[in-house]
């Protein structure tokens, strides 16, 4: 009975962790979505101040990938999507601020590339963008989003 048991727990030690990385392998290769909840929300980002025509660029392509997109949401997220760049001198870490205004759509996808990959087809431009954002040094400082309680302009 020991000797069956031995064998039953040996053999569970060893499959057992089999099934639980194939698991880990799924979760961890599903993209996660972006998405905002509120009103209104302020994303602020950090670029390195010599990469901000790069940054420019790679957010006119996505402009043009929500232009382009059949997802429905995607000209929503376009018509409700502002990107405005600091008028203020480089931060002392030598970045730039760009600050994203979004007025959110439910359950949209906010991802920067998952953007862009829904509709930039072609691997060697897939590749030339992902590669001239991570160049950016694009980092996310933070996302405010809220609901709007008073309106000034009803």
């Amino acid at each position: 009975m020991r000797r069956l048991f031995g064998v039953v727990l040996a053999g569970a030690i060893l499959i057992l962790p089999a099934f639980s990385q194939s698991a880990f392998a799924q979760q961890a290769a599903a993209p996660q979505k972006f998405t905002i909840m509120g009103d209104m929300a302020v994303l602020t980002v950090s670029v390195k101040a010599d990469k901000t025509a790069d940054c420019e660029s790679v957010m006119n392509t996505l402009k043009q990938a929500l232009a382009k997109s059949e997802a429905p949401e995607a000209k929503q997220q376009a018509a409700g999507w502002k990107i405005v760049k600091s008028s203020a001198p480089a931060q002392a870490d030598g970045t730039v601020l760009y600050m994203h205004f979004i007025n959110p759509v439910p359950n949209a996808d906010y991802g920067v590339m998952a953007n862009i990959y829904a509709v930039v087809k072609d691997p060697t431009e897939v590749r030339a963008i992902y590669d001239k954002y991570v160049a950016t040094g694009a980092k996310n400082l933070g996302l405010a989003a809220g609901t709007v309680v008073v309106d000034l302009g009803k």
